[in-house]
C-alpha cells in the first residue's frame, strides 16, 4: 500500500526513515536527517529538503553516494545484485536486454568514464517523463558527458540522483504527476509538425506561416476545443486566441491574458514558449471538468511568432496585441524571395484587421507567462520553480561588411578588403564591451560569407547581433560603442559597413502585486522562492508595455540549455508549473470576490 503524507508526518521517526528508505542507494542517513525536518506540506517539499542536505553535506560525502550508484549494465546486474529500485530502473530502460554489441559498448563508456572522474556514471534513466529512456537516448547521453568537466560532472551526477530520489518518491506514495504528464504529451504530440529540411532529420523547426507552423496552430486549436474553451480562433497574425468565458453572474468581468509563443528557432527544442501555452491550457481543462467558472475571463493566447527566423522581426503575435505591428514588415523577404504579406495571404490571413487586434488595457487585469527558464541557475540550485523579477532590455541589429573578393595567394595582407576579418573584430569587441558590464550580453549568432571560397579574400560577411542588459540605459551605452567600433572597423579596414536595428525592447520589471501572487503559489507547494532576472527575451515583454506581468520559470534540465535540441524539462517541474498557475488563478478569483 502506498504511504500518505499525513500517515509519514505522524509516523515515529524510525517508522518515518522506513518509509523513506531505498531513495539514496545505501546512503540511509539523508532520510534520517530529513525526518527531522517534520512535517511536510508537500513531496516537492521532501524531495527538497532531502536535496539540500546532500547539498550542505560536503564533497566528501556527495562522492561517497555517487560512488555507491551501480555502473549502468554493469557487473552489479549482471550478479543480480543491485538493489530493488535500480534493478526496475535499468530493466525498464531496457539495460537488462542488451545485445552483447550494446554491452560491450556501454561496458566501455563505464570504464572510460571511470577511469576520467573517478566516479561511476549516473543518469535517471527513467528520464524526465518517468517512463524510461531507450538505450540509445542512454548511450548518446553516455558519450556526451564523457567530455564533461569534472565538477560539472560531479553537480550533474548529484542532479540525477536527486531526479532519480524524486521519482522513487512518488513511487512510494503513488503520487502520479497525471497533469504534468498530460502536459509532456502535449509537447510531444505538437513536436511532430517540423519545416521541410529540419523533419527529415528529426529536428525540430517551426517558422512563421509554413506549412508546420499552421498545423501547429490548428492543433493548438483543436486542443483548446477539446479542453473546454469557450470560444477559439485563430487571429489575424495566426496567433491561437482561446478564451474561458467569466461567470455570467459577474458583471462587467475583465480579463486575465497568459500564454507564449509556438513557433522555434532551427532545430531548437520542444518547450521554448510551448510550456507557456500548455500549462494555462491544462488549468482551463480542469476548471471545466469541474463545471467551475472564475469572476474574470481567462485569455489564453498562443503567440505565432516570437523568434524572427524567418523575417527580420519579431514579436509579431504578442506586438499585435499592443498595436505595435509595422506594416513596413509585410514587404520583407525570407530567404526563398517570399514577402510576409505574401506568406499571411497564403495562410488566409486577414491582414486588414491585423490592427483590430490591439489590446484595450482597461479590460485586462494584466498578462501572467509561464516560462521554461532557458538557463542553468534553478538547474545547479535543484530549485523547480523561480519567479522572474524583470526581463533584460534588449536590441538586435543585422549587418553586413562589404569588402573586395580577391585572390587569396596574391593579394598582401596589407592590400586586403577582408569582410570577414571585419566582423570577427566586431564580434571580438562586442564580447569584450558587454564582459565589461558583468551582466551584459553579446552575441554574434549569424555568421555568414555568401559564395564563400577557401582561396578567396571574403568580399561581403553578413552577421547579426544581440544585445542585452537588465536596464535600457545599460543596454544603450553598450549598444552605442559596439555600433560605433563597428565604424571605426570599417573605416579602418576599408569596408563598407551596413546596418540595421531590427528589434528594441524595453527592460519589463515585472510587476510587484502579480510577482507576489506567482511567489504565493510557488509557497503553496511547499517550496522554496527563489527570484531571478530572465536573460531572454519573452512575449512578456511586449505586454509589459500596456499592463502589469509577471512571469513564472521552470527548471531546465541538462544544464538548462535552451534553443537546442537538448532543451527538456521534466513532468513533475510541468505539473508543479500547472498548481502554481491553478493556485494563482485560485487567489485571483478570492480577490475579485471579495
Amino acid at each position: 500500500m502506498p504511504y500518505t503524507l499525513d500517515q509519514f508526518n505522524r509516523a515515529s521517526p524510525a517508522e518515518a526513515e522506513q518509509m523513506l528508505g531505498g531513495l539514496y542507494e545505501h546512503t540511509p542517513w539523508i532520510a534520517a536527517q530529513a525526518v527531522k525536518a517534520r512535517p511536510f506540506h508537500s513531496l516537492a517539499q521532501i524531495k527538497q529538503t532531502m536535496a539540500s542536505i546532500l547539498d550542505k553535506a560536503g564533497v566528501d560525502a556527495q562522492l561517497a553516494l555517487i560512488r555507491a550508484h551501480p555502473e549502468l549494465a554493469g557487473k552489479a546486474m549482471s550478479a543480480g545484485t543491485l538493489t530493488t529500485e535500480s534493478t526496475g530502473e535499468q530493466a525498464r530502460a531496457g539495460l537488462t536486454a542488451c545485445t552483447p554489441e550494446e554491452l560491450q559498448h556501454i561496458r566501455q563508456l563505464n570504464h572510460d568514464y571511470g577511469a576520467r572522474f573517478g566516479f561511476p556514471f549516473v543518469l535517471c534513466v527513467r528520464g524526465p517523463r518517468g517512463t524510461g529512456l531507450g538505450k540509445q537516448q542512454i548511450i548518446d547521453t553516455f558519450e556526451r558527458r564523457l567530455s564533461g568537466h569534472p565538477d560539472f560532472e560531479r553537480a550533474e551526477a548529484l542532479r540525477q540522483i536527486n531526479r532519480i530520489v524524486e521519482i522513487r518518491l512518488a513511487d512510494k506514495f503513488a503520487a502520479d504527476p497525471v497533469l504534468g504528464n498530460d502536459v509532456w504529451d502535449w509537447h510531444e504530440q505538437l513536436a511532430r509538425h517540423s519545416d521541410p529540411g529540419f523533419a527529415e532529420a528529426g529536428q525540430l523547426t517551426v517558422t512563421y506561416l509554413t506549412d508546420a507552423h499552421r498545423a501547429c496552430a490548428v492543433q493548438i486549436s483543436q486542443l483548446m476545443h477539446d479542453c473546454g474553451f469557450d470560444e477559439v480562433h485563430i487571429d489575424a497574425v495566426g496567433n491561437v486566441v482561446g478564451r474561458y468565458n467569466a461567470d455570467p453572474k459577474v458583471p462587467n468581468a475583465k480579463t486575465l491574458l497568459t500564454g507564449s509563443h509556438y513557433d522555434t528557432v532551427r532545430n531548437g527544442g520542444k518547450y521554448d514558449g510551448r510550456l507557456g501555452i500548455f500549462v494555462p491550457i491544462a488549468c482551463v481543462r480542469e476548471l471545466h471538468r469541474a463545471g467551475r467558472r472564475l469572476p474574470y475571463h481567462f485569455e489564453v493566447v498562443g503567440f505565432a511568432e516570437e523568434e524572427g527566423q524567418r523575417y527580420k522581426a519579431t514579436f509579431l503575435g504578442s506586438g499585435a496585441l499592443v498595436g505595435d505591428f509595422k506594416t513596413e514588415w509585410l514587404e520583407q523577404q525570407d530567404a526563398d524571395g517570399v514577402t510576409m504579406r505574401q506568406a499571411m495571404q497564403n495562410a488566409g490571413l486577414a491582414i486588414d484587421d491585423v490592427a483590430t487586434l490591439r489590446r484595450n488595457p482597461a479590460d485586462y487585469l494584466g498578462f501572467i507567462e509561464v516560462h521554461i527558464e532557458q538557463g542553468p541557475v534553478l538547474n545547479e540550485l535543484n530549485l523547480p520553480l523561480g519567479i522572474v523579477t524583470s526581463i533584460n532590455a534588449s536590441v538586435r541589429y543585422v549587418g553586413e561588411y562589404v569588402g573586395q573578393a580577391s585572390h587569396a595567394g596574391t593579394t598582401p595582407m596589407n592590400r586586403r578588403r577582408d569582410a570577414a576579418c571585419a566582423a570577427a573584430e566586431l564580434a571580438l569587441f562586442a564580447e569584450q564591451r558587454a564582459a565589461r558590464d558583468g551582466d551584459s550580453v553579446a552575441t554574434m549568432g549569424m555568421l555568414a560569407v555568401p559564395s564563400g571560397s577557401i582561396n578567396v579574400v571574403p568580399g561581403r560577411c553578413s552577421f547579426s547581433l544581440d544585445l542585452r542588459a537588465p536596464s535600457n540605459a545599460q543596454r544603450d551605452a553598450m549598444a552605442q560603442d559596439i555600433v560605433a567600433e563597428a565604424h571605426a572597423i570599417a573605416e579602418r579596414r576599408g569596408v563598407m559597413l551596413k546596418l540595421d536595428e531590427t528589434m528594441r525592447a524595453a527592460a519589463a520589471p515585472s510587476a510587484p502585486a502579480w510577482q507576489k501572487r506567482w511567489e504565493a503559489a510557488v509557497q503553496s507547494l511547499g517550496l522554496p522562492v527563489f527570484r531571478l532576472p530572465s536573460g531572454a527575451g519573452h512575449d512578456a515583454m511586449k505586454l509589459h508595455e500596456v499592463m502589469p506581468q509577471a512571469m513564472l520559470f521552470v527548471r531546465g534540465e541538462n544544464a538548462g540549455i535552451s534553443h537546442n535540441p537538448l532543451e527538456q524539462t521534466s513532468a513533475e517541474d510541468m505539473e508543479l508549473a500547472v498548481r502554481a498557475m491553478q493556485h494563482l488563478l485560485d487567489a485571483v478569483a478570492v480577490e475579485k470576490l471579495q
